[in-house]
């Protein structure tokens, strides 16, 4: 199966070490993620998503149009592309 683009990372939270992510398509805990370089194919890295926030809350599935927080493992930057693998 191929890899389907969920959103774009809008903002990144150094202190937290939180990704925002702009949701275009649906994903939920327990998925995996990779995180790829805008306009480019070139992959950063991958991780299991182990918690969902919006406005503060956990959640554990997303839908199109939402803006959520997850936890990542390294520094990721504005409009990086996220795909579900």
């Amino acid at each position: 199966m191929a890899d389907k683009k969920i959103g774009n990372v809008s903002h990144y939270y150094n202190h937290l070490g939180v990704a925002i992510i702009e949701v275009t398509a649906p994903f939920a805990v327990g998925d995996t993620l990779k995180f790829v370089r805008h306009g480019d194919s070139e992959e950063l890295f991958q991780q299991k998503i182990e918690s969902i926030q919006e406005e503060h809350k956990q959640i554990d599935k997303t839908k199109k149009g939402q803006s959520v927080g997850i936890k990542v493992d390294q520094i990721v930057h504005e409009k990086v592309e996220v795909f579900k693998v």
